[in-house]
């Protein structure tokens, strides 16, 4: 035996069994779950991982309220008017609408609302001579144009949505009313262009100085270099107050969404004129008005009783047809009108504020004070230049000269030639269409031929509006 060296037998532990630096080991049960002979490393094992729990937990949190700030902030209602009125309406499709400049002044729109022959073409004289204006004359006409011969009522939505479209300088819209496989519009291609100052003038034609008071001559303008639509939309762009006048929109309750939207700021000047006056106007241009007339008499309503147009007596001729369309339209025409006065008489929310009514007879007999008073409405300045303009045109030695020419004349001497020229059927049947309107603007009616003719006595009284 003590030869014997001893070895003792070596005897296997499982790393669960054993115990760290003491070699201890841990007491097990038959399904070797273990005790804990040490908690305190477990505790520093579980607090440890609190922590990183309620540092995950506090990062969560903070993401989920910065998130929920965000989301507010872009969707909240006033924000979004907000942007929208600063900044151009970008309805187009087309991408060049995201690099445009916005505007840093709020941008003033105005819609001058009136009829053939209420001496619109000079009152909207008034705003092309501004060199703050992007001014545009008629631009429906070409609605009418392409769509004729539909009446006239049926043409006001369209007339509608090409106003939406043209107060956010997208003049993308007269191509719908183009020729098919005609060439495409110019700015030289619109209605009332060759005596337009924004066409004529730097930089878009070296003809005339936008800043400089001054009619433009056609022919001169007829020579400037036609530039592209694009060209003319930037140049839209550039300015804080855009005018358009047009006689084609029949009454202010079609404008209603457009005074409704947001993004849009639209005031309207309703121009008006004894009725009687634009009915003897449009006899005198009917040769230049007969599709406008047709127009517009297509949309009277056929069951309504009217009193004879001429004396039963009087020999009817061709000239008394086209009088009867002159005079016709104004059936139209005065009862749309009295549906715009009844609305402003009573002025709903998207009216207040944003109406006002200007008779043609008071701006003749008192341009200056006139003029300061629209200027102020639509958020402008006048200045001595275009007031010395208005004065001008209208305290001429002669009286009305050719139709659809605006020329320095004696207004106020035109203004009640009508008196002189209609025969007393005429003067009754145009009274029997407007006199809801004329009572509401201060126009009196007649009695006799004498009680017509006689100059010194006025029809004007004062408005109700």
């Amino acid at each position: 035996m003590r030869g014997k060296q001893y070895h003792p037998q070596l005897k296997l532990t499982a790393p669960w069994e054993k115990d760290a630096g003491y070699g201890r080991r841990l007491k097990t049960y038959r399904n070797h779950t273990k005790i804990i002979a040490q908690p305190g490393i477990v505790m520093k094992v579980l607090r440890r991982k609190r922590i990183v729990l309620f540092i995950a937990y506090f990062l969560l949190l903070v993401l989920t309220m910065l998130n929920l700030a965000n989301y507010k902030w872009t969707k909240e209602p006033q924000q979004c008017n907000h942007q929208m009125r600063g900044t151009t309406y970008q309805g187009r499709s087309d991408i060049r609408f995201l690099y445009r400049p916005s505007l840093a002044k709020k941008r003033q729109l105005v819609y001058v609302l009136t009829t053939w022959r209420s001496g619109s073409s000079f009152f909207g004289e008034l705003f092309n001579q501004n060199a703050e204006v992007f001014f545009l004359y008629e631009p429906m006409w070409h609605i009418w144009q392409k769509l004729y011969p539909g009446d006239a009522v049926s043409l006001q939505g369209a007339a509608r949505d090409m106003l939406s479209s043209l107060y956010r300088c997208d003049l993308s819209v007269f191509q719908l009313y183009n020729s098919p496989g005609g060439k495409n519009f110019t700015s030289l291609g619109l209605f009332g262009a060759t005596l337009n100052k924004v066409v004529c003038s730097y930089p878009l034609c070296s003809a005339y100085r936008k800043d400089v008071v001054g009619m433009v001559d056609d022919k001169v303008c007829k020579k400037c270099p036609p530039q592209s639509l694009r060209l003319l939309e930037e140049e839209c762009l550039k300015y804080s107050t855009i005018v358009i006048k047009g006689v084609r929109i029949l009454d202010v309750n079609v404008l209603a969404p457009l005074m409704e939207d947001p993004s849009l700021d639209v005031k309207v000047v309703h121009l008006v004129r004894d009725p009687r006056a634009v009915a003897n106007s449009r006899i005198k241009s009917r040769h230049g008005l007969i599709r406008e007339n047709l127009q517009v008499v297509r949309s009277r309503d056929p069951k309504l009783r009217r009193i004879p147009f001429v004396d039963p007596n009087h020999k009817a001729n061709k000239k008394d047809g086209s009088d009867y369309h002159s005079i016709g339209a104004m059936e139209v025409i005065c009862d749309r009108t009295s549906r715009t006065l009844r609305t402003a008489l009573n002025p709903p929310s998207w009216l207040k504020g944003k109406y006002m009514a200007v008779r043609y007879e008071d701006l003749v007999e008192n341009p200056v004070k006139i003029l300061r008073n629209i200027y102020r409405f639509a958020n402008l300045t006048t200045n001595h230049d275009i007031e010395s303009f208005a004065l001008n045109m209208t305290s001429g030695s002669s009286s009305s000269s050719k139709p659809f020419i605006v020329s320095s004349r004696n207004a106020t001497q035109a203004a009640s030639a009508w008196r002189t020229v209609l025969s007393i059927q005429q003067i009754k049947q145009v009274e029997d269409y407007c006199h809801h309107s004329m009572a509401v603007l201060g126009y009196e009616r007649v009695r006799t031929t004498g009680e017509a003719k006689d100059l010194s006595k006025s029809l004007l009284t004062v408005s109700k509006l």
